[in-house]
């Protein structure tokens, strides 16, 4: 059953694959449906409990894997979850490596990123008000730091920083593209971070995402086949769901970072 409109709340929000939700892990779920200013999000949101935290879940390309990443509705996803009260939002996402260190199956909490996109909705405030956010370190530090935590207590290989390149998709990068961005000191590829990072940062919600590296990007020519990124992908939705509710109950109820004061000096 779904619930149009609810009074149900959620302290923690996951935008990911639907991979890495999993509904044995949460208690009392239940289907919300959440109406926004900017149309309607990815899917409808799942709301469960997980060790007496509230957490809601939004699958990013859609529960059918059938949205791509320059067509997600990023400011309806973001609204949704604010409009239900998420402070916190973990956000994995695939990549590719621009490095030989970062390996395939490495976990990557990026601190920095280039935008290579191209006319996405990136802003919440298009008239009347103009807002300048500061992104100049885009991700929470407290989240950053008990993902990184929680990640080498597990045991995966992680890597506490790294710079994530989005590119507008849904094509992959030309070899040239590719060797420009290392160049440029990028770490990893992806095609989803922006503009959900700034959004969270707009909203005021806490942001980190779990980056996890499923091959090479072209510049290596490196030979995989398709068996091997498959592999390497269900590894990493296993590892990132046992990061994530490591990290849940770790997460402390009071924010002590900035996030939550973010547009105060923003708005002109």
């Amino acid at each position: 059953m779904v619930k149009i409109r609810t009074t149900e709340r959620a302290d923690i929000g996951i935008i990911g694959g639907t991979g890495v939700y999993d509904p044995g892990l949460f208690e009392d779920v239940i289907e919300v449906k959440v109406y926004t200013p900017f149309g309607a999000p990815s899917d409808n949101v799942l709301i469960g409990t997980y060790k007496g935290i509230k957490v809601a879940f939004i699958p990013r390309h859609g529960r059918s894997h059938t949205i791509p990443p320059h067509r997600i509705n990023y400011r309806a996803n973001i609204w949704a979850l604010k409009e239900l009260g998420v402070k916190r939002i973990l956000a994995p996402s695939a990549v590719g490596s621009l490095r030989e260190d970062y390996r395939p199956g490495d976990i990557v909490i990026p601190d920095q990123f280039i935008d290579r996109t191209q006319g996405r909705k990136a802003t919440f405030y298009e008239e009347g008000v103009v807002c300048h956010i500061s992104m100049a370190d885009p991700f929470c530090p407290e989240l950053r730091e008990i993902l990184i935590n929680e990640a080498k207590k597990l045991g995966f290989p992680v890597h506490p920083t790294g710079t994530y390149v989005c590119i507008e998709g849904p094509r992959f990068s030309t070899r040239s593209e590719s060797k420009l961005f290392r160049s440029w000191g990028a770490d990893i590829i992806g095609m989803t971070l922006y503009p959900e990072v700034v959004l969270a940062r707009e909203a005021q919600i806490c942001y980190a995402t779990i980056a996890t590296i499923t091959d090479y990007d072209v510049w290596a020519d490196k030979p995989v086949t398709a068996e091997e990124v498959i592999k390497t992908m269900k590894e990493n939705i296993e590892k990132v769901k046992k990061l994530i509710m490591n990290v849940i109950p770790k997460i402390p109820e009071e924010r002590s970072c900035e996030c939550h004061k973010a547009i105060y000096e923003a708005l002109m």
